[in-house]
């Protein structure tokens, strides 16, 4: 009987968390350690919908009542726990007081199954705050606002990116909000909430890696093609940018060497790129910058911070590129120009330094 309600209560829960274990079981984007992550999350949300279910069942009688304090203890200390494992999944490298917030309020949950400093429950068997009843909410709001910051700030270099973290965060907020809202019976559909947005969340991820290059994490080539057919008459300029002696370091050192080079470029192209600028990797060691909206002071600058940036480093590459008012050429032939002016200063390169071209 009661594992009929559960399952009738918790149906959609149940569908998102399969679904999210099927695709992890096939997917081949992600690390094992990730992988890991998320399987543990998937079983902590199942369990937690286990724990809230049998709470709210018990709050049906009059007795329990220590029971009923242990649930909703496990209740109010798992949303910030939950929220800290996700932050450390998605965002691997933190310093290790982020996790004293959700481990204070966890212990003062314990400590609030005998003294009520948190929670309690009246003699009705009806929920009672505590001195420290808003707690469990102010610390799940910290968490999810710094989750939401550090989404945007590792990955919200277009403006596309933002829309899943905004999503997460509206789904985090209203498990913050809505119980003010609605009561206490919102913790019932809090399990589904946490599973959709994890999801959502996750496809999205999926499909911007398969727009991303393995080795540097540059969008690659089929996103390069489906980017410049979208909106092209906003692209003012392309900057094509090659490596110079990837050969030779491949030849001497070994591709493993080489490989370092390419991704030590590349993140030297993501410090020089501002949102506007778009960068990609076209082949093995080409890229291509797409700049919309940009003057031609502003592409100018960009080739110059690309320069002195990749100048810090024991590699070097050819910068060259071609602007155009608003719509007025043809992107190949914008793309064209700006791959002669590349390999006019990579001839230039080898003639003055002395390298042999190989």
């Amino acid at each position: 009987m009661y594992l009929t309600e559960y399952v009738a209560t918790n149906w959609i829960l149940i569908l998102v968390l399969l679904g999210f274990t099927v695709s992890l079981i096939s997917t081949v984007f992600l690390d094992k350690k990730t992988i890991g992550s998320l399987y543990a999350l998937i079983a902590e949300v199942f369990l937690l919908s286990i724990a809230v279910f049998a709470e709210f069942k018990l709050a049906e009688g009059k007795g329990y009542i220590s029971l009923r304090l242990i649930l909703m203890a496990i209740r109010y200390s798992a949303t910030p726990l939950i929220l800290l494992q996700i932050l450390m999944t998605i965002v691997r490298k933190q310093r290790w007081f982020i996790v004293l917030p959700a481990v204070a309020l966890t212990i003062l949950d314990i400590i609030s199954i005998f003294t009520g400093i948190v929670f309690g429950l009246n003699d009705n068997g009806k929920l009672v705050r505590g001195p420290l009843g808003m707690l469990p909410f102010i610390i799940a709001g910290l968490y999810c606002a710094y989750l939401v910051l550090l989404l945007i700030k590792h990955g919200a270099k277009q403006s596309m990116e933002l829309v899943p973290i905004l999503f997460f965060a509206f789904a985090f907020a209203s498990g913050i909000i809505l119980p003010f809202i609605i009561g206490s019976d919102y913790a019932q559909v809090f399990c589904s909430t946490i599973a959709v947005s994890m999801f959502v969340y996750y496809v999205f991820s999926i499909l911007q890696l398969t727009k991303r290059d393995s080795l540097t994490g540059l969008l690659n080539r089929q996103a390069y093609y489906a980017d410049i057919t979208s909106d092209p008459e906003l692209i003012t300029a392309m900057i094509s940018v090659d490596m110079n002696g990837l050969k030779t370091i491949n030849d001497n050192e070994g591709h493993v060497a080489g490989d370092e080079a390419l991704a030590t470029l590349a993140k030297c192209f993501l410090r020089a790129a501002k949102s506007r600028h778009h960068v990609y990797r076209v082949g093995g060691d080409e890229f291509v910058i797409v700049c919309r909206r940009s003057d031609e002071s502003d592409v100018m600058d960009l080739c110059s911070r690309i320069r002195s940036i990749v100048s810090e480093t024991k590699y070097s590459c050819s910068v060259g590129y071609c602007y155009t008012g608003v719509g007025e050429k043809c992107i190949d032939d914008v793309l064209k120009v700006s791959d002669e002016n590349m390999y006019a200063e990579k001839e230039r390169y080898y003639r003055e330094s002395g390298v042999k071209r190989r």
